[in-house]
């Protein structure tokens, strides 16, 4: 089990290219007095340190690229707006994605859509009364390197990223992308830490057993070819 997780970390990292790291609060002590002297520069700095990782989040909420633009442009110009809201409770990254994170919530509501939450408890693994897995789960740890393969896994891991419902997305890119704390991202979130931990571990079991469903599929229509 540790070695499969650590195998879908290394998926996640071929998806992102790079872990992308929160700047210690003490990193942001310059852009907060910029934004609440209200620099000329001030809004352009903001968006240079957190644009991309606002945006993956809202990505990550909506779905929708176009939607997350918006939100990130709303989110962003109620820090410039709030600025002196900020008490430093709390990390100002994490003050930022709870307005970005309920931007995103906003937005998602405000649309008509006839989707419907990913009900987890259908597609997760089965679990015996001891917590061990009831039937095989594909052990596809092996082809994190195989690089014949990382096509069909990022291909694989992007559609079972997109089915996740839009907490349990946002929660694991904040814990496995970004590299937040569970206590960050519940301040994020707005969950308390142990919703979080669940979510991200559900969402983690969910993406293994997808990756594996997958890798067992390519492998089998790869034998096929070969045998015929």
């Amino acid at each position: 089990m540790e070695d499969m997780d650590m195998s879908l970390e290394a998926v996640l990292e071929l998806e992102t290219s790079a872990v992308a790291r929160r700047p210690r609060a003490d990193r942001d002590l310059e852009l907060l007095e910029a934004l609440r002297l209200h620099e000329p520069t001030a809004a352009e700095r903001l968006v240079t340190t957190y644009g991309e990782r606002a945006y993956r989040l809202a990505t990550s909420i909506t779905g929708n690229k176009q939607d997350a633009e918006e939100v990130v442009q709303d989110a962003f110009w109620t820090v410039v707006r709030k600025i002196e809201t900020f008490r430093g409770e709390s990390a100002f990254g994490s003050w930022l994605y709870r307005i970005v994170a309920n931007a995103a919530y906003q937005k998602l509501r405000g649309r008509q859509s006839r989707d419907r939450d990913l009900s987890l408890d259908d597609v997760l693994p089965s679990f015996d009364a001891q917590g061990r897995h009831v039937g095989q789960i594909a052990d596809w740890s092996a082809r994190v390197d195989d690089h014949s393969a990382q096509t069909e896994l990022r291909v694989a891991l992007t559609s079972a990223i997109d089915e996740l419902p839009p907490v349990a997305r946002a929660a694991l890119v904040l814990r496995d992308v970004e590299g937040f704390s569970n206590l960050e991202i519940a301040e994020a979130l707005g969950l308390s830490v142990p919703i979080v931990k669940s979510r991200v571990h559900r969402a983690r079991l969910f993406l293994r057993k997808q990756l594996g469903d997958a890798m067992t599929t390519v492998d089998a229509t790869a034998a096929a070819s070969c045998g015929s």
